[in-house]
């Protein structure tokens, strides 16, 4: 018998119903949130600031998974609540979280439909990963993706058939946006009113790209909803940050020792939490700047903080840390080589960033203690999934403003380096799969040239740059 059956065997399972016969909870909230990508960061971020918010009673939230219904399977039957672990470096935390009501199987796109069109629905969250968009470079639907495709028509077909609430043929979109178009079709049709969709993943301008993409998507499809999209859909960028690793079976029975009840699905996370918004709720939103969430004016330069930073230096550690033996970043930020290679990037990134207002030092300060926190087990595996999308925003840009300013952008190709070496080892998770293994198996001496053109076509044509990462690859 493992530690969390044991655990299980003498704790009370975590449910709702035993938490208001507890009186730890009152009855549910009613569903005003909807979110796309239930998993464990949206319920470490976004779920705890609505629950932290001084309003949070009133906000219900309803989320449906992405690639896989597990989480789903394992929240429905405690009724959405979990424990929240807060992972410190001398301790563990744990609240049990009751704002998630409605835990739902991604396919489920009748209920999905239903709940966007309802006129209590006010709000839309996305955590789908920066590949779960399904967008070109000008962020367009990328018509080339055969899901994509199929989904266009199949929303032709829905848009000749008003009356039916998925396909003709009871068939139903399987990509985010397509599907959620036929929510926001149906939220109109209801004269539902105003709704806010708030992108939450980590991806530059990320409002403007939600909106180019859902526009363009619905003018594919009926240019009557997308004026309608235009008028009374509203479109917020945020900058959302907290680092939050895979839960193990041993943080189950560390949920049920800090609580007494055993939960199937905990959540671990840090300490530390941000969230910075810019745009409009029309219809309202949780007073979540009451929990410390940022609304500002202009949120681009936050945003390439975080990117160029944080998530910068999350990308060099996912593909050198493992070259060199390490499986988390409290291990690879250990070690002195990498960390040399971390601060590097970040010199590199802090030439293009208005140091005082994003107040640099510090925040490197502070990122350096938080990679250190060996308690929070972030695996460099986790990471490292979906490298060429994540490289595009996160390190090419960076590499592109060095090599125009006439310096090398050394730290830039040895993150690119990294990966390089990695994928020709294996390529891993990532998007372009078929056209990595296309590169490396054909070999060649444009090789190293061709993958970094997956990456960025400019840096590819910069031969000053290839031949840096080549000579980095040539020596790891």
């Amino acid at each position: 018998m493992t530690q969390a059956e044991s655990a299980t065997t003498v704790a009370p399972r975590l449910t709702r119903d035993r938490l208001v016969a507890a009186g730890r909870t009152g009855d549910a909230p009613p569903v005003r949130i909807v979110h796309m990508g239930l998993g464990a960061f949206h319920r470490a971020h976004q779920v705890w600031y609505t629950a932290a918010a001084a309003d949070g009673d009133a906000w219900g939230i309803a989320a449906f998974t992405g690639r896989s219904p597990r989480t789903a399977d394992e929240l429905r039957p405690q009724g959405g609540v979990y424990t929240l672990i807060e992972r410190g470096a001398h301790g563990d935390t744990a609240g049990i979280l009751t704002n998630l009501v409605e835990a739902a199987d991604g396919s489920d796109v009748r209920r999905f439909v239903e709940l966007i069109a309802s006129p209590a629905t006010v709000i839309v969250t996305l955590t789908i990963t920066e590949a779960g968009y399904r967008l070109t470079h000008d962020a367009e639907p990328d018509l080339r993706d055969p899901v994509v495709a199929h989904d266009v028509e199949l929303l032709r077909r829905i848009a000749s058939a008003p009356d039916s609430d998925d396909g003709p043929d009871g068939e139903a979109p399987t990509s985010a946006l397509a599907r959620l178009l036929l929510g926001l079709a149906a939220r109109r049709a209801a004269g539902a009113g105003p709704i806010a969709l708030v992108c939450c993943d980590n991806l530059p301008d990320n409002r403007a790209m939600l909106r180019s993409g859902m526009t363009a998507l619905a003018t594919l499809i009926d240019d009557d909803l997308a004026a309608w999209i235009g008028e009374t859909v509203s479109f917020v960028a945020t900058s959302v940050d907290r680092i939050t690793p895979g839960t193990t079976e041993a943080d189950l029975a560390v949920a049920t020792e800090l609580t007494g009840f055993a939960d199937a699905a905990p959540v671990v996370t840090e300490p530390f939490h941000d969230w910075i918004l810019c745009g409009a709720f029309p219809a309202g939103r949780p007073q979540w700047e009451t929990a410390g969430a940022r609304f500002v004016d202009d949120i681009e330069p936050f945003e390439r903080r975080k990117l160029w930073l944080l998530n910068a230096a999350h990308s060099y550690l996912a593909y050198a840390g493992p070259l060199v033996g390490h499986q988390t970043v409290a291990e690879a930020i250990a070690d002195p080589a990498l960390r040399e290679g971390v601060e590097r990037l970040w010199d590199e990134a802090a030439a293009h960033l208005p140091a005082a207002l994003l107040d640099l030092d510090a925040y490197r300060a502070a990122l350096l203690d938080r990679f250190g926190n060996a308690r929070i087990e972030h695996r460099l595996a986790q990471i490292a999934m979906e490298g060429v999308t994540k490289l595009r925003v996160r390190i090419a840009p960076v590499a592109l403003a060095e090599r125009a300013a006439g310096r090398e952008a050394r730290g830039c190709a040895a993150v690119i380096a990294a990966w390089i070496t990695a994928t020709l080892r294996d390529v891993g998770v990532d998007a372009h799969a078929d056209t990595l293994r296309e590169i490396v198996g054909s070999g060649g001496d444009d090789q190293i040239e061709r993958l970094i053109g997956v990456v960025d076509a400019r840096l590819a044509a910069d031969g000053a740059f290839v031949d840096l990462v080549r000579d980095e690859v040539d020596g790891s």
